[in-house]
């Protein structure tokens, strides 16, 4: 048996001589019994040599484990985008019997994935000559492909018995091992180090501007060049630029800074290729911690091992827009801060701080009947709260299937059409979370103050999982400071799984864009119907209409007539000849599609026949993504007269009346003078304003069909019901 004294205090050891050790990956089973005994055993993991490459960059983010006896008892920090890692990092462990070989092993570490093995590697304790300092020269092996090159680990060893207290002071240590379930300091490691570093401390704006002089990368001279950001685990990925080397990409986003000292923003330049490796372009880096805050900074950073520069714009905003709380401290229950929080939030502060829209504080109480994901038949559930980019986790809660949390996390709302995403993971030791549910819940949706049991949802959020989640939520926030967000693009997430090729999503995305298509088709032969007199009565109808409309039209009709259109849909609904149908097409699709996406995980790992095809695959996966986007783009038209959302139509009605009125009272040459100044004059006011589409961002916050389908509530378990439940306990 083994225990942990202390992880990761650096420091450095002298390299008194090297030794050949056995360090072969397999254990060596023919040692000898090692004599019973209490011993120290001090490392310094030094470095890696000539590691195995698992990103697409050709690089890795390698970390190790040390394991003895099946426990994990070490576990190094990440090194981001190197195979030549530098760790210089010390854990001191208690060793009770040495015929246990320290085993090492070296992972890639992949963000929300599972994280890429890159070796591992067995070192005999027997061989350690005692109060000696080692150096060792560990070769990675993969049992699966022993002939595989894939580096070496450089370490220094010191073995170093003890005797009397120790031996005391280890045998209560160890009892305390044995009632634990899990490791001691991979507990505090998720509960604690994970925990509290996303309570974030401020905001990070770039805006990504331009490129200049890059390296051409194809053969006609050019590239097609993207940009790549990394601070800490937020990644922002840019547009790609099709065939220049002076890329304009105006682009905008936000990182969180969670250090107060600032950070190390990393960036990468890249050269999209298809159907083979991206190549790459330069790198360079952002020392936040030279920066002044509440300052707009222009830089222009030389690209290393490469050519060109990159042109950005970097403010540093101080914030503490997040926080975690136990259940007894509330935010909204004490009557002085929730006064506060109103006043901040009331229409007579339109104007202050635009992009603080509102307020939002989630409750979560507990969970019942979740799923078990342990052989013991238990879970280890803990729970992460996501609002756009913001990500905060409870506590675990060990061997439990209906675990009490008790905590409340407090947002601020930057989009009021943002979705707030609760999802339950089982905590694994040695590998990545289970999942083991989800609910997705747009704020618009949510009814202040009640207390709801929500059914737990599959990935996809397409059906029922094992448990439901109890939660309690308040929104506040400021109705015009909403809607004139609306009008502007969307805060993009850092992190997406990247689209993958399934031919259910290819076959759904089909039939979306051609059920979209036939609407129009279909209005086409209802039109062509009345030229042909199919039905005397409609074409006489359409041919007076037609006379009448073109005779009197004015170009404020347009808007007046979808005007109608939204006020027609709108008494239908409340007179309750509700014309919206939910489309069970569309739920059907989503089911078969993960039944298909998990029949494709299977195939893939016997075949990995797609992989092997890279020019098919993203040309398909463009195809697929086109799909989606011209059908999501006809749904939201859709659901915008259909009244889905109906603070988004109100705001519509809103806008058409506005145009209906400007277009009747002010002549048509007056506004199109006024748009054009407009245009000719945006880049000398403002250089760097990023250009957008009012119509198009107001689009994107309306959901398609599928998101209808993702954020449309299940019905739980009568017997789940709040009330239910207390009666039960008073009985």
């Amino acid at each position: 048996m083994l225990y942990s004294c202390k992880l990761k205090s650096v420091c450095n050891l002298p390299v008194i001589y090297n030794k050949k050790i056995n360090t072969t990956g397999t254990s060596n089973t023919d040692v000898p019994l090692a004599v019973p005994g209490m011993y120290q055993l001090d490392i310094t993991l030094r470095r890696g040599q000539s590691l195995a490459a698992r990103d697409r960059g050709g690089t890795s983010d390698p970390y190790v484990k040390f394991k003895i006896g099946g426990k994990e008892v070490f576990r190094s920090k990440i090194i981001h985008k190197s195979l030549n890692p530098v760790w210089e990092e010390k854990a001191c462990l208690l060793v009770e019997h040495l015929k246990e070989p320290l085993y090492i092993k070296v992972f890639d570490y992949d963000f929300g994935l599972q994280d890429d093995f890159m070796g591992s590697a067995f070192l005999d304790l027997t061989q350690l000559e005692l109060n000696r300092p080692t150096d060792v020269t560990v070769t990675l092996k993969d049992p699966h492909y022993p002939d595989h090159d894939l580096g070496i680990i450089l370490l220094s060893v010191v073995l170093t018995p003890k005797e009397g207290e120790h031996r005391d002071v280890t045998m209560l240590m160890r009892k305390s091992w044995k009632r634990s379930s899990k490791f001691q300091t991979q507990s505090l490691r998720l509960s604690d180090i994970h925990r509290k570093p996303h309570l974030w401390r401020g905001i990070v704006s770039i805006t990504l501007i331009e490129g200049r002089d890059l390296k051409a990368m194809d053969s006609n001279g050019l590239s097609d060049p993207y940009v790549k950001f990394r601070l800490g685990h937020q990644k922002y990925k840019s547009k790609i630029m099709p065939k220049t080397l002076n890329p304009q990409w105006r682009e905008q986003f936000d990182f969180h800074l969670y250090e107060e000292r600032g950070g190390i923003i990393d960036i990468t330049a890249w050269d999209k290729d298809a159907g083979k490796r991206d190549d790459f372009i330069g790198r360079c880096q952002i020392d936040l911690s030279a920066l002044s805050r509440e300052q707009t900074h222009k830089l222009e950073l030389q690209l290393e091992e490469g050519e060109g520069h990159l042109v950005l714009l970097v403010t540093l905003t101080a914030s503490a827009t997040v926080s975690i709380s136990d259940l007894s401290i509330n935010s909204l229950e004490d009557p002085k801060e929730r006064e506060e929080i109103l006043k901040r939030y009331s229409p007579l502060r339109i104007f202050h701080n635009l992009k603080d829209v509102g307020f939002l504080q989630v409750k979560v109480i507990r969970a019942e009947g979740l799923m078990a994901a342990d052989v013991t038949g238990k879970s280890d559930p803990f729970c992460v709260v996501e609002l756009n980019n913001d990500r905060l986790l409870t506590h675990t809660v060990y061997k439990n299937l209906n675990p009490e949390w008790n905590k409340v996390f407090t947002f601020n709302i930057k989009d009021i059409h943002s979705v707030l995403e609760v999802t339950v993971y089982d905590e694994d030791r040695d590998r990545s979370a289970d999942f083991l549910g989800k609910v997705a819940i747009p704020l618009l949706s949510i009814q202040n103050g009640e207390q709801k049991a929500y059914v737990l949802k599959n990935k996809q959020l397409t059906g029922p999982t094992k448990g439901v989640i109890y939660l309690e939520i308040d929104v506040i926030f400021n109705a015009v400071k909403a809607s004139l967000r609306t009008l502007i693009p969307k805060e993009q997430k850092y992190i997406e799984e990247e689209n993958r090729l399934s031919k259910q999503l290819l076959l759904r995305n089909f039939i979306r864009m051609k059920r979209c298509v036939m609407v129009l088709v279909n209005a086409a032969y209802y039109i062509n119907s009345c030229f042909d007199w199919d039905s005397p009565a409609r074409s006489l109808a359409a041919f007076v209409l037609f006379l009448f409309v073109v005779w009197n039209f004015e170009l404020y009709m347009i808007p007046m007539v979808l005007l109608l259109l939204l006020t027609w849909n709108y008494f239908l609904i409340i007179s309750g000849k509700d014309n919206r149908q939910r489309d069970t097409v569309v739920e059907d699709m989503l089911e078969d599609e993960e039944e298909e996406d998990d029949k494709d995980d299977k195939d893939s790992e016997k075949k990995g026949f797609i992989n092997k095809i890279y020019a098919i695959q993203e040309v398909c996966i463009s195809v697929q993504n086109i799909l989606d986007e011209v059908a999501s783009f006809g749904e939201r038209i859709k659901n915008t007269f259909n009244w889905t959302i109906p603070f988004l139509s109100w705001l519509a009605i809103v806008a058409l009346c506005a145009f209906t009125v400007i277009l009747y009272f002010i002549p048509l040459r007056y506004i199109v003078l006024v748009w054009g100044i407009n245009k000719f004059t945006k880049k000398l006011r403002s250089p760097y304003a990023i250009d957008n589409n009012e119509l198009l961002d107001f689009l994107s916050r309306v959901p398609s069909d599928v998101q209808v389908v993702q954020y449309q509530e299940l019905k739980p378990d009568p017997s789940h019901s709040p009330c239910k439940r207390k009666k039960n306990n008073l009985g």
